[in-house]
């Protein structure tokens, strides 16, 4: 499989992860206290850590540190905008859009001619 779809189904995985962590204890434990959310969000974390470390270290054997962080980041939109609209229940906003296109832009202009 090569370097680029090992990278990104990592950083896939990783950021479903990292997004729960982040954003779920504002839905499941805001009758709790913070330290609470905290700790828990630092467990779920873990998990993410351990697929995005080998996520990076693989990708960096075939991409630069710059094209690693742009896809990270146009993989967190693609999981965060299902996130937020099927589990948190938000509105699905035109925003979601131009944000996505910025990161397009972005992506495009890192792996230009690559």
């Amino acid at each position: 499989m090569p370097v680029i779809l090992r990278t990104a189904g990592l950083l896939v995985a990783s950021n479903v992860f990292m997004t729960f962590a982040w954003y779920a204890h504002l839905k499941n434990l805001s009758d709790r206290p913070w330290f609470i959310a905290a700790i828990i969000s630092w467990g779920i974390a873990l998990f993410e850590y351990l697929l995005q470390v080998p996520a990076n270290r693989i990708g960096y054997t075939a991409l630069s540190l710059g094209q690693l962080k742009i896809m990270q980041e146009a993989i967190t939109l693609i999981v965060f905008v299902p996130f937020a609209v099927l589990y948190m229940r938000q509105p699905l906003r035109l925003d979601f859009l131009w944000a996505a296109l910025c990161i397009c832009g972005a992506v495009f202009f890192v792996f230009r001619g690559q």
